[in-house]
């Protein structure tokens, strides 16, 4: 059985100004040397330690599941040779967690740093470890579905490649994007262009609203949300156990050339079917939730779900550091409990756009109902201590509470803000 590990962080601003007096904890004022953690950090990370089952491994029989080849090349660069990702920047995640990194975070990031083409199942396999998000590729009748084409066109064009030389070239005969955030479209020229979607008629799926919501995100405030990602994933920092160890949703960033095409047809509703080359798919609307524009989708001939970023391994914001629009975790609870009715009996997989696949039905099942409950219960807890009196403040401080969960890679502190 799987529990549910947690990453929890905490940022204190202390605003000093002249003559201000302020009470500093010994362990504060004595500062450690320059790559070690101090006492109250050693503590700190230790005791969560001692509360997650760390002896788990799982979640690695699963990140590590159908391995089938990896990128021969340590780099992946532009056309002016600038890197934009490199496979070894990860090579310092092994073994235990340092004194200086949350342990669950340490985890995670072990588990994201799995690298290569994985098969979920015959006809469905994933890239994964060379962006920020997950590349899956349905095989069609002649052709590969491409699902998310990563953030940059280098990386996806890479992970293209690597399918195409793995299990035989095929072209592509159509392009899911599940929602509008730019790591699941914004290298789609790797994979494919305007002129082949026009000459061979390939179908560029999209929720309804994509398109205006990725040009809202990306283009108006595309500026401030830029740079306050840089804040939120530490895309300045160096890589190692005193700077950037990870994302949590990846292990980071791509640095390369980002783009767009419009898709085809926006598709609405729940229980929607299109049929891609040869393949059916059941589309299932899930706008308001993580993005403003989102849908998963059922395969029923594969008896798999695709939750896209909906249903991860992880616990999202309802508000992101970067500003993106507030997410609505009541409905993000009844879309889950409407795929988990519908689907998860019937679901020998689920697979995401982050991640690793969860495998066998009642696991699924199981993984999915924790991933109901968690936003439900911050929903609900926030609801009920607002109606209380509280406040902005005083609710987070008061509703501090570790959430644990079964199928769930990673154990949420929320503080229901």
């Amino acid at each position: 059985m799987r529990v549910l590990f947690g990453v929890a962080a905490a940022i204190l601003l202390v605003a000093c100004s002249p003559g201000t007096q302020t009470n500093i904890p010994e362990s504060m004022a004595k500062a450690p040397p320059k790559g070690e953690a101090t006492d109250t950090t050693r503590a700190a990370n230790a005791a969560v330690a001692d509360r997650l089952p760390l002896e788990d491994t799982s979640d690695f029989v699963d990140a590590t599941r159908g391995l089938l080849a990896q990128l021969k090349q340590d780099t992946i660069t532009d056309v002016d040779g600038n890197v934009v990702w490199q496979v070894s920047r990860r090579d310092f995640i092994d073994g235990d967690s340092p004194d200086t990194v949350n342990p669950s975070l340490w985890r995670q990031e072990r588990l994201n740093s799995e690298h290569g083409l994985f098969e979920v199942m015959d006809g469905i396999y994933q890239v994964r470890g060379y962006d920020l998000a997950v590349m899956s590729v349905i095989r069609g009748d002649t052709g590969w579905i491409i699902v998310d084409p990563l953030l940059s066109q280098e990386t996806a064009a890479a992970a293209l490649g690597l399918v195409n030389d793995t299990l035989g070239n095929r072209p592509v005969t159509g392009v899911i994007y599940t929602h509008s955030h730019g790591d699941h479209f914004g290298g789609v020229r790797g994979v494919i262009d305007e002129a082949d979607i026009e000459a061979r008629g390939v179908p560029v799926l999209a929720p309804v609203g994509f398109t205006e919501s990725a040009v809202a995100e990306n283009l108006l405030a595309g500026n401030y949300m830029s740079r306050r990602a840089v804040l939120m994933f530490g895309n300045t920092l160096p890589s190692g156990p005193t700077g950037q160890v990870g994302v949590g949703l990846g292990p980071a960033l791509s640095q390369g050339t980002i783009g767009l095409i419009a898709p085809t047809e926006e598709v609405p509703g729940r229980g929607t079917v299109r049929v891609v080359d040869g393949v059916t798919i059941e589309f299932v609307d899930a706008a308001g939730t993580e993005a403003p524009a989102e849908f998963m989708f059922y395969l029923p001939d594969f008896n798999a779900l695709c939750t896209a970023e909906v249903a991860t391994a992880t616990f999202h914001n309802a508000l992101t550091l970067r500003g993106a629009k507030v997410r609505d975790l009541l409905e993000w609870s009844r879309v889950i409990d409407y795929v988990l009715t519908e689907y998860g009996g019937r679901s020998d997989v689920v697979f995401a756009s982050h991640h690793w696949p969860t495998f066998g039905q009642e696991n699924v099942e199981t993984f999915l109902r924790g991933q109901r409950d968690i936003y439900r219960y911050t929903h609900d807890q926030t609801v009920r201590r607002a109606n209380r009196g509280e406040t902005q403040f005083e609710l987070p401080k008061n509703s501090l509470n570790l959430r644990c969960n079964q199928r769930i890679s990673i154990c949420v502190v929320t503080t229901a803000r």
